[in-house]
């Protein structure tokens, strides 16, 4: 994601958004998008399906990343280590 949430007074957050398929950019809600948290970097990302082309989109999710679409009302799934 290469620009991130903003909100203006009660409106939603918006993200800025690119599919590494079709390279096309565009302007996702918050409800298009899902993160996932692991135990790991490795294991955190976030996914959209491209409004363009169709394609299931997975991207690595740093902790600035995590808290921008935590704060911005992104679905968030936790995976729990089982060890």
């Amino acid at each position: 994601m290469s620009g991130f949430g903003r909100t203006v007074a009660g409106a939603p957050a918006v993200f800025r958004a690119g599919c590494s398929d079709c390279r096309s950019r565009f302007v996702l809600a918050a409800q298009a998008l899902r993160l996932v948290m692991g135990a790991s970097e490795r294991t955190t990302f976030y996914s959209f399906t491209c409004p363009d082309c169709g394609s299931s989109v997975r991207k690595p999710a740093g902790e600035r990343i995590v808290e921008l679409l935590t704060h911005g009302g992104v679905r968030t799934l936790r995976l729990h280590s089982t060890v």
